[in-house]
């Protein structure tokens, strides 16, 4: 996709963190852009921010778990911009399932992981793609999954990335086969300086997760987990980082969005292991360990 200027974009998870940093990096560049996340106080914020800059841009509260809200989110953008040439389904959450093994996460976290970072990416493929594609001209579906949807573990969230970098391969393989003017791409990125490891705040009352089997150990690995990840993120690369390579990836129309080059051995290591039909191992406590450390050449994990 070459032309920006005037076109629409709508973009999941809007109101903080990449989907924040990638709206703006739209509007910058002379889009409309529809805005939308859970988080309907931060969201309205984000929007009057932009709107400083006289950038073209709404908000719409939207609940990616539920299909009618991503329903209303594609009427409500169309009905106020017209045509939509790019879909960001960034909206994701984070999920710490402790020292649990798979087989032990109880139904309701599996139902809230898969239904917002799995089911509510289908959902607004579903939604927008026949749109997208009937209006004739060009656009681009970008869909935020993560280094773990390229590696092993990481329990219920690695499950989900890797359910929905299956989900935007085929979406690919698609567009192309069905001669469309539509494009996808997969953002993976390492640690980003985000909140995402804040994602219960938004977790549906319905699906909360059960204390009542959970152990003093269970708990306190838990909060060791949480605590790690949130030192990570937040030595992170910057959201703004990520839009600009996200951006030149639509302009260039590259697939495999890798923002971050400091896990390239990493991947290399774990496809020479798939080819050369080795067992899965655990990461080492130096592997692990390497990621609090500065590297020679800046890059960040």
């Amino acid at each position: 996709m070459k032309e920006f200027e005037g076109k629409t974009a709508v973009v999941t998870g809007a109101a903080s963190g990449i989907g924040k940093a990638l709206a703006e990096k739209f509007a910058q560049e002379k889009m409309q852009v529809v805005l939308a996340d859970i988080e309907e106080e931060a969201l309205e914020k984000t929007v009057e921010g932009l709107r400083k800059y006289q950038h073209r841009v709404i908000g719409v509260k939207t609940d990616v778990l539920v299909e009618e809200s991503i329903s209303e989110l594609f009427a409500k953008a169309t009905e106020q911009y017209g045509n939509i040439h790019i879909l960001c389904n960034n909206a994701g959450i984070g999920a710490n399932s402790g020292n649990k093994a798979i087989w032990e996460i109880e139904k309701n976290d599996w139902d809230w992981v898969m239904g917002v970072n799995y089911q509510g990416v289908l959902s607004g493929i579903q939604t927008f793609l026949p749109h997208m594609i009937d209006h004739g001209e060009e656009g681009h579906v970008v869909t935020t999954v993560s280094m773990a949807g390229l590696l092993p573990g990481a329990g219920t969230y690695g499950v989900s990335k890797h359910a929905v970098m299956a989900l935007t391969e085929a979406l690919s393989r698609d567009l192309i086969a069905k001669n469309t003017k539509i494009n996808a791409s997969v953002l993976c990125p390492g640690f980003v300086d985000t909140n995402i490891d804040q994602s219960e705040r938004n977790r549906p009352g319905y699906l909360m997760e059960s204390q009542e089997s959970e152990s003093e150990s269970d708990s306190q690995e838990e909060d060791l987990s949480s605590a790690m990840m949130s030192a990570m993120l937040r030595q992170g690369k910057k959201p703004e980082e990520i839009a600009e390579i996200v951006f030149e990836a639509i302009n260039e129309n590259i697939f495999y969005i890798l923002s971050h080059p400091a896990w390239d051995e990493t991947l290399r290591n774990h496809f020479d292991n798939i080819l050369s039909r080795k067992e899965i191992k655990r990461n080492s406590e130096e592997e692990i360990s390497k990621f609090f450390s500065p590297r020679e050449d800046g890059e960040k994990y």
